[in-house]
């Protein structure tokens, strides 16, 4: 099973500010949605709760969610007490790629199990209160790079990017 991880960052490693996104770019929820759509999903559970209730659990997956509270409640969801268990069921569950899907704490966890990143690479330093954990890309190889120019729609541009665990 494919481990991966799937990300939008900034320049600055950004990837949250009050358990928000702090950009709109319609394309990489697309994107997103597209890569994940029929996949097991990890997440912590502050981001299901920044999930806007009506999306929950997000369609089209299985959700699992680690979080440490004994009596947190996520319909539809599985609930897992580590990044182990989770990504043993998903591996019960005869998944072929799992994804990573935040937030920081729980990509920490994931990164060393990890065998591709999808990251929206966002080109500008915005504020936040949520990273992405730092890497050292000498032990990723990109696989592909598709360009998004800013536009009506899309305050920065922004590339996709798929890295490879060398």
């Amino acid at each position: 099973m494919m481990i991966s991880l799937i990300a939008a960052l900034t320049k600055n490693r950004v990837i949250g500010k009050n358990n928000d996104l702090p950009w709109h770019l319609p394309d990489d929820m697309k994107y997103f949605m597209q890569a994940t759509k029929a996949h097991h999903v990890i997440m912590g559970r502050k981001n299901y709760e920044s999930i806007p209730e009506k999306f929950r659990p997000l369609p089209n997956r299985t959700n699992i969610v680690v979080t440490r509270q004994k009596d947190f409640l996520a319909p539809g969801c599985i609930l897992v007490n580590n990044m182990e268990d989770g990504i043993a069921m998903a591996r019960a569950g005869g998944e072929t790629q799992l994804f990573i899907i935040g937030g920081s704490e729980i990509y920490d966890l994931a990164m060393p199990h990890a065998d591709l990143l999808y990251l929206t690479e966002i080109d500008t330093t915005l504020e936040g209160d949520t990273y992405f954990p730092a890497f050292d890309k000498s032990e990723w190889n990109e696989r592909s790079r598709t360009h998004h120019e800013a536009d009506a729609r899309h305050a920065y541009p922004f590339d996709f990017v798929v890295y490879q665990k060398s």
